[in-house]
């Protein structure tokens, strides 16, 4: 099969070339400045955020069942802490009428923080798009209610599902001459479904985030190799943080928020990383001399 893109031959033909344009434009962007920025605002949001999508859907669901399907899916996020931040966001749930209106609100603020520093990171890493054409205040404004919206109605599904699975009368089935446990089940599909969920969110993000319009198979490649990259490295935080790391020695009871926020600067970096691969690849045949948008040599 030919390849008829410039882009794609080019890749093909210079790989290692590539690979040394990504990680040379992602140290020109201050990418892990970038992602520290993230990793502390998406730790600012990620309990409001929660706290405010489960306030709304336990008027029309039962609250255990979205704690329960809540803590799969902060697995996939934060897979050290997940039951702690569950367990705070139950807490919450179970007093939240007293926060009022302006509690409300303030939620509602803090809970987009995480989205509106992201679509700055990923202005940095696009500058090529932003120096062109520059986005609407009002846009940016909406972006972040639209993603807690979805994942709003996705928690919500997933929780339904995983509800009427509990409500069988029989614990197991059988298929394919096999006994499958519907506790086992549950287990798989809520996993299946945050995997395809992630990558759906993470190619959205490189869909939406940037300015300008981006090919789909871009985007979806990048979200496929950022969720995989993001598989292994959750798999390799769980196996440091339960045997090596030495964080609960060094920082005793701050040492949730340090592990919290190692991992999610470490996912941040990986989106971030997937977004310049795009962004080297849509630059190539562009004159090297436009700059990176930190570049600060």
């Amino acid at each position: 099969m030919q390849i008829t893109s410039p882009r794609a031959r080019y890749v093909l033909d210079h790989p290692w070339q590539f690979i040394k344009q990504v990680v040379a434009g992602f140290r020109a962007n201050q990418g892990f400045l970038l992602a520290g920025a993230v990793a502390y605002y998406t730790l600012l949001s990620i309990v409001p955020m929660f706290a405010l999508i489960l306030v709304v859907l336990s008027q029309i669901q039962e609250a255990e069942e979205l704690i329960h399907t809540l803590g799969a899916y902060l697995m996939l996020v934060i897979p050290n802490q997940a039951e702690i931040l569950s367990n705070q966001i139950s807490l919450f749930l179970q007093n939240w009428k007293v926060i009022g209106f302006v509690g409300f609100v303030v939620l509602l603020f803090f809970s987009s923080f995480a989205f509106t520093v992201l679509e700055n990171a990923m202005s940095v890493i696009f500058f090529h798009r932003v120096a062109i054409k520059r986005r609407h205040f009002l846009i940016s404004a909406i972006i972040p209610y639209i993603y807690i919206l979805f994942a709003a109605a996705g928690l919500l599904v997933v929780s339904a599902v995983s509800g009427s699975l509990h409500s069988l009368d029989k614990p197991s089935f059988m298929l394919m001459g096999q006994t499958w446990s519907l506790s086992t089940v549950e287990t798989l599909l809520v996993y299946l479904l945050g995997i395809i969920g992630e990558v759906m969110l993470l190619t959205s993000l490189y869909l939406v985030m940037p300015v300008g319009r981006l090919a789909l198979r871009h985007a979806l490649i990048g979200g496929v190799t950022a969720a995989l990259l993001w598989e292994i490295t959750r798999h390799f935080l769980v196996w440091y943080f339960s045997t090596l790391s030495l964080v609960n020695v060094v920082y005793g009871t701050f040492a949730t928020a340090i592990i919290i926020l190692l991992s999610l600067e470490a996912a941040a970096i990986i989106l971030l990383l997937g977004a310049q691969v795009i962004a080297e690849y849509e630059r190539i045949g562009i004159s090297s001399t436009t700059p990176h948008g930190l570049q600060t040599e």
